[in-house]
């Protein structure tokens, strides 16, 4: 009788273990069989809304759920990530990671490091610029470079934020000789109509996120972070041709989900952004916004985030 107890017992428990296992592994087998929310890290009208907004329209297709965008801004971005890195390692959230919250890390804001993300794709890339409006005095970098030595902290320029690559980038610019005054100013809108309307010298964005600004003639690109000059904007100077040489700060923007997500979801995700990423329509909009590149996936997107922070630490603290 004892026998026939623990061989019963023995048979309960193997079944109750084949259950768990199956239970382990179907969600990754029928995944994604509801909708997966997307977290865009900051506000309605700036460049990581339109790409995580995008990116998600595009997503219905090859995922075959819907995908709803939630935006959930604040300290850089990193009130989204903590959400995204808090949720359930599930695949059913989603969120944007982009290099403004990366180098935030390295300023030593919030308490998110690149460990705790892993990055399904790298979908976007671009340098930045100082922009003036088209009522500004200083028509070209070398005339705002020029009244900002003689006038330390007279020339303001609209940020993003402390911590940034923009606050990286000003910074720099101090330390050789250019020194102008950050005015953070975390919602993109605000960010545009301070410049557009003279309430800042400058603002500091990529090219993508105020086109529509530059097209209309209300601000006028007068230099590019980088080495080489934009292939876009062939007649503006790099900061390298006015003998501050400021590259390696590119904004890019990626696609993440919490670092716990099982391996055949995240397959499954890439394999979705990347079919998104070939399509025509992707391209189109890439375009549009100044932002296209090949998109990095895998381990060379996890040590591209981790690289970057490392640089930004590294310009910090010289």
């Amino acid at each position: 009788m004892i026998r026939k107890s623990n061989t019963r017992m023995a048979l309960g428990l193997s079944l109750v273990a084949g259950t768990l296992a199956f239970a382990t592994v179907a969600p990754a087998q029928d995944y994604p069989n509801r909708p997966i929310e997307l977290i865009v890290t900051f506000g309605p009208g700036g460049g990581a809304d339109l790409m995580g907004r995008q990116m998600a329209r595009f997503l219905e297709a090859p995922l075959g759920v819907p995908v709803p965008v939630s935006n959930v801004a604040g300290a850089s971005g990193n009130a989204g990530l903590t959400a995204l890195r808090t949720n359930a390692a599930d695949g059913y959230t989603m969120g944007t990671l982009i290099s403004l919250t990366v180098a935030s890390w390295a300023a030593g804001l919030g308490d998110n490091e690149p460990e705790d993300f892993r990055v399904i794709a790298v979908a976007q890339s671009s340098p930045s610029f100082l922009f003036v409006s088209s009522n500004s005095p200083y028509k070209t970098a070398e005339e705002l470079f020029a009244y900002a030595r003689e006038h330390p902290s007279e020339i303001t320029v609209a940020t993003s934020g402390y911590g940034t690559q923009d606050d990286v980038t000003l910074k720099i610019l101090s330390d050789a000789g250019v020194a102008l005054a950050n005015v953070p100013l975390q919602a993109p809108a605000e960010r545009y109509a301070s410049a557009i309307g003279g309430h800042t010298s400058a603002i500091y964005e990529e090219p993508g996120d105020v086109a529509q600004f530059v097209e209309a003639g209300q601000l006028i690109p007068v230099v590019v972070f980088d080495t080489e000059r934009h292939p876009e904007f062939p007649d503006v100077p790099t900061s390298a041709e006015l003998g501050i040489d400021i590259s390696g700060l590119d904004n890019f923007r990626s696609i993440a989900v919490s670092a716990d997500v099982p391996d055949e979801i995240v397959a499954k995700l890439q394999s979705a952004i990347l079919d998104v990423a070939a399509s025509d329509e992707w391209h189109a909009f890439c375009k549009k916004t100044y932002t296209c590149i090949e998109p990095v996936t895998g381990e060379a997107a996890q040590a591209m985030v981790r690289d970057f922070k490392d640089v930004i630490a590294a310009k910090l603290g010289s």
